[in-house]
């Protein structure tokens, strides 16, 4: 008896995210109608299917952009369904867009520091005053975004305007910020768009050294079936809002469904 509650317990300290039965519904549209993914601890996972699918629609709803009409998202044992999207931050749960949105005329270093602030313990008054308590965390984050950007390497660019910055160092740049919110699960939206062959290339690796050595378990939406059958270990199809299949890479994007809805005959 105690062997098989051991086991229980082992597979659900296995699980990051679990989300049950997920709907949304924008008046009589249901954009998401009764979705379901289970990700590992430690896994890249893939969310793949036509413009309009549903995609960016779930992702929306994992960071609490939108409240899901039913359905509940559980992030490593907590219930964080229909919270406000910085208390989601808070619990675990950082993304980055489509379209790259970076603060661009703000300087490399402060657009991680950006990201380190939902983690700062002095207060408002103790900023707007510039106490010493102030002064010391802001030492302290100006050397931790420069030891992220160390990692990712723009630390030789630290001063410079994020909007200097080639794209693919954007795209960067923009996974440096979300690290520095220490989230456990890392969502991309499409982090290849707009990039050439080089620049995917050299995108696959970054995010393979960010699951290795930040610990970390991503999800990401991607059109580039190149890059996806490349690092995601499974993948799910959404069509239409719905879930039209799911499993190891490989045998999903050989599906006849998958190709006929998604890939072309």
């Amino acid at each position: 008896m105690s062997e098989n509650k051991a086991l229980n317990t082992e597979k659900e300290t296995s699980v990051m995210l679990e989300v049950k039965n997920l709907c949304i519904q924008f008046g009589g549209l249901k954009a998401v109608d009764n979705f379901n993914l289970t990700i590992n601890k430690g896994q890249l996972y893939g969310l793949i299917g036509p413009n309009g699918a549903g995609k960016t629609t779930v992702f929306n709803m994992l960071t609490g952009v939108y409240k899901p009409t039913s359905g509940s998202i559980i992030l490593d044992g907590l219930n964080i369904t229909g919270k406000h999207p910085a208390q989601i931050n808070k619990d675990g749960i950082a993304r980055t867009f489509q379209n790259i949105r970076l603060f661009k005329e703000m300087s490399v270093l402060d657009n991680v520091k950006v990201g380190l602030h939902n983690q700062k313990k002095y207060s408002t008054i103790e900023g707007i005053l510039r106490l010493p308590r102030y002064f010391k965390e802001e030492k302290e984050m100006d050397e931790r975004a420069t030891e992220l950007l160390k990692v990712f390497e723009l630390d030789g660019e630290k001063e410079q305007l994020a909007s200097n910055l080639p794209y693919g160092k954007q795209r960067k740049l923009e996974i440096a910020r979300a690290l520095a919110t220490n989230p456990k699960l890392l969502l991309l939206d499409e982090p290849a768009a707009g990039m050439n062959p080089n620049e995917t290339a050299e995108l696959m690796n970054t995010i393979r050294f960010v699951r290795d050595n930040f610990d970390m378990t991503i999800l990401l939406i991607e059109h580039d079936m190149k890059l996806v059958s490349g690092i995601c270990e499974k993948v799910t199809v959404l069509n239409f809002g719905q879930e039209l299949a799911k499993g190891e890479t490989a045998e999903v994007l050989n599906d006849p469904r998958v190709i006929t809805a998604y890939l072309g005959e």
